[in-house]
């Protein structure tokens, strides 16, 4: 065998192994892009927004039964929720199921709901344009319900067909601890998609 004949079969040997190294390196690339892809949409699930749908009728007009909604989940991270925030939050004792309902009442303030459905905030009437309808059943908000430093005193803009804080069992004070975000961003049905206004 000539020294042209080994060195031809010592190159094709090396070409081998090279691009053996290549499919390594290319399959390495890819586990690290899928890794960096996971953490990413784990950081955006968990700190930045994440998609929930409404199920049922309790803000309607505003929203309405089957829209699907991102969530805003940093924003309370640097200011506190406002009064007709829209928030997502778990009722008491059911931390996998979710609320949407619009914040009425602030840390410190006593709300009540007088007998002709118009709801007091610290003795004086709540100007607001959500709920249409005159409230039915004030609940316990019959009686002045004062709120603590962290908590929030919220209602569907459906009020006749909502279980929200007039119900102290099922929902109550709403701790700021437990909100999950405020709704931002409607995506689905298409021809409602667009942002949400809340004040």
């Amino acid at each position: 065998m000539s020294k042209e004949q080994n060195a031809q079969q010592r190159t094709d040997g090396g070409s081998g192994e090279e691009k053996k190294m290549d499919v390594k390196k290319e399959i390495l690339s890819w586990v690290l892009y899928i890794l960096f892809v996971v953490v990413v949409v784990y950081v955006i699930i968990t700190y930045v927004g994440q998609r929930t749908m409404v199920d049922g009728r309790s803000m309607n007009d505003t929203l309405q039964d089957g829209d699907n909604l991102i969530v805003d989940k940093i924003s309370y991270r640097f200011r506190d929720p406002q009064r007709f925030d829209i928030i997502v939050f778990p009722p008491q004792g059911e931390p996998k199921e979710h609320y949407i309902k619009r914040i009425i009442g602030l840390p410190g303030e006593t709300v009540q709901i007088g007998e002709d459905g118009t709801i007091y905030i610290n003795g004086e009437v709540l100007e607001e344009h959500y709920g249409k309808e005159v409230i039915e059943d004030p609940g316990w908000a019959a009686e002045p319900v004062t709120l603590g430093d962290d908590e929030y005193f919220v209602l569907g803009d459906n009020r006749n067909n909502s279980r929200d804080s007039r119900d102290e069992d099922q929902v109550g004070k709403v701790k700021r601890s437990t909100i999950t975000g405020r709704a931002w961003l409607r995506i689905w049905p298409l021809s409602s998609i667009g942002f949400l206004k809340h004040q």
